[in-house]
This record gives C-alpha cells, sequence and structure tokens, in this order.
C-alpha cells in the first residue's frame, strides 16, 4: 500500500479502547473514520471529543465502508477471536490488543488467515514498544551484557480485581511478551503455582517459571493483593546485569557492572567462582508515549509494507505460554511441555 494516510476503525472504545481512539485520532498519516462499541452514550463522548469520526453501534456496518483499510480491536478478551476474524475475512489489516485470543488454537487460526490474505495482523503488546525495554533489547543483542542466563519480572499492585479472569491472564501477558521478545528464544516448558485468596477459581498470585530451548529461564510474578506497586524486570548476564522498573520517572534503566567468572587460584590451581563488583550506569532513555509508539508503528507497516514487531506469530507464542501455565495452576505446579500446545 502506498499512500499517505490510512483509513482507521476502532471497536471496543471503552476502559483501554478510549486511549487507542485518542492515539489514532492524533497519529500522523492516520485518518480515524469510525469508532464502533455498543454503548451509544460512549460514542456520543467520542463524538464530542472528535467531531470528525464517525460513529457505529454495528461492525457489519463499519466493514461495509470501502474506505476503512485497517480496523484495531479492544473489545473484550473473549471476543477478540470472532471479531479479528470477521475483519481479516472482510480484507482488512487488523491490530487486536493482549492477548490475541484465549485458545492457542485460534490464535494460530488468525495468523494464518492473514498470512493468506497477506493482511497484517499486530499484537497490542505495549511494552515491546517501551524506549526502555528496547533499550535493554539493544544491550542483549550488541552483547553487552555477555550471554544472557535468566530473568525474573514483577508487576504486583492493589487492584484492579477482575471476575472473569485470573492474575495470569490479566498481567502475565504484559511480562511474558518481553521476556519471549528479549530471549528471541523457543519456550519449552511451563510451570505456574497460584492461589485464590478472594474469589474461588481465581488466582489472585501466581508465580511461573518459563524455561527456553537454549537453556536461559525466566521468572515471572503477577498479583492483585500485594501492598506494592510494581513493574520491574532484570535480566542476568555473563558480564552485566540489567534492571527495568517503569514506576521510575526518569531513571528506568540501571546496568549494573556486577557479575561471576570461573577461574584457577594461582597456589592450588582449583577451579574457583570470583565476583565482581563495579559501577551502575542510569543510560539517557528516549521519551515518547508507548502506546503513540505501537499505533504509529502499525499505522507505518500498513502503509509502508514494513513487518510488524508484535505480530501474529508473537501473539500465538503468548497465548500458548498463558495456556500452559493454566494448565500447570490447574495441576498444582505440574510442569507442562509445550509441545502439548
Amino acid at each position: 500500500m502506498s499512500k499517505d494516510s490510512l483509513n482507521v476503525a476502532v471497536v471496543g472504545a471503552g476502559y483501554w479502547g478510549k486511549n487507542l481512539v485518542r492515539n489514532f485520532a492524533t497519529a500522523p498519516r492516520c485518518r480515524l473514520k469510525y469508532v464502533c462499541d455498543l454503548d451509544e452514550q460512549l460514542l456520543l463522548k467520542h463524538k464530542k471529543n472528535f467531531p470528525f469520526v464517525e460513529t457505529a453501534t454495528n461492525l457489519d456496518e463499519v466493514l461495509a465502508d470501502g474506505e476503512v483499510e485497517a480496523v484495531v480491536v479492544a473489545t473484550e478478551a473473549e471476543n477478540h477471536f470472532e471479531v479479528a476474524k470477521k475483519v481479516l475475512e472482510a480484507g482488512r489489516c487488523v491490530y487486536v490488543e493482549k492477548p490475541l485470543t484465549l485458545k492457542a488454537g485460534d490464535s494460530q487460526v488468525l495468523t494464518d488467515l492473514a498470512n493468506q490474505k497477506q493482511l497484517k495482523l499486530m499484537v497490542g503488546h505495549l511494552l515491546v514498544y517501551h524506549p526502555g525495554v528496547n533499550y535493554m533489547k539493544k544491550l542483549i543483542d550488541e552483547e553487552r551484557i555477555g550471554k544472557p542466563y535468566y530473568m525474573y519480572t514483577q508487576r504486583v499492585n492493589l487492584g484492579i480485581v477482575r471476575q472473569t479472569e485470573n492474575a495470569w491472564w490479566s498481567l502475565a501477558p504484559h511480562d511474558i511478551s518481553v521476556i519471549c521478545y528479549l530471549f528471541d528464544s523457543k519456550p519449552v516448558s511451563v510451570a505456574a503455582h497460584g492461589q485464590c485468596y478472594l474469589q474461588e477459581g481465581i488466582e489472585d498470585v501466581v508465580f511461573a517459571v518459563i524455561t527456553f530451548a537454549d537453556g536461559k529461564v525466566a521468572h515471572v510474578h503477577c498479583s492483585w493483593l500485594d501492598p506494592h506497586k510494581i513493574r520491574k524486570m532484570t535480566v542476568v548476564g555473563s558480564e552485566k546485569m540489567v534492571t527495568f522498573d517503569d514506576m521510575e520517572a526518569t531513571e528506568k534503566i540501571r546496568i549494573y557492572d556486577k557479575g561471576a567468572a570461573k577461574g584457577l587460584d594461582a597456589n592450588t590451581y582449583a577451579e574457583i567462582i570470583s565476583l565482581r563488583f563495579g559501577d551502575i550506569v542510569m543510560p539517557r532513555i528516549p521519551g515518547g508515549e508507548p502506546l503513540a509508539i505501537e499505533c504509529r508503528h502499525f499505522i507505518d507497516c500498513v502503509l509502508d509494507d514494513k513487518p510488524v514487531r508484535s505480530d501474529g506469530a508473537g501473539g500465538l507464542q503468548v497465548v500458548r505460554i498463558l495456556e500452559a501455565g493454566q494448565k500447570s495452576l490447574e495441576n498444582n505446579g505440574k510442569v507442562i511441555r509445550m509441545v502439548e500446545f
């Protein structure tokens, strides 16, 4: 597609959708043509903020307009598959909020359909567009922390307590998408433990371990029943270690010149482990709202036919890990091999 502006419709304009409406309405190279939602009062609010948009309560009405070239899906997660499939079958590119679907099989269908029709399918894994996360990715790719060994993430807070999904499905997709992005390796197994304290059958806290084919390992801690609000991840490498703390206003990245290495004792020639304690560096990270960066990426990928960073295959991988973790939760932390999905 070679043109200067992309005609976009946003379907689902509530809790998170309103942020997508705002960003696509103000993004360069974009014309937000429709906002679609079942709530007519909500549509009136968006019409007041952006008088140039058209509103609709029916997706079929949006897809009947030949000018619409791409659709942003921000409905409830259980509706992602049905809505995105209809959009792709109508020949439009689609951006789907995370998670792509609630079943790996459905994610595979969407990925295959997008490939068959040569349409862009993007998943809203917001953090892989965060400047801080991309700085970590650059450190790893340029081997500036040596060989990455393992990483761990914490995403905890007091609330929001969901009633239709557990903390694993609600919170972990953010961190799982980053783990897969940074490690760029094939996940082979998941083991997850959790507890249901506030509601029967809905885990409020989950601790999960994801192992990868090349030996890397990641630990995910997510909870909406915690006194602290933490959004932090740590990568430990053979030469250095790096943290990303999204709660920090300015010093989001810290690089620790610390490590451990094998050596020989000069006197006994026995193998020893030596520790190194060096400086802590807090680099300047480029600014920019991650959601605005993400939305612009989708627009540019469609208009300029560029590869999508968080594509259908990446979304499928995250859902496969989520499904494996859920099965592990239901089986008292049993290690679930990814070949089962």
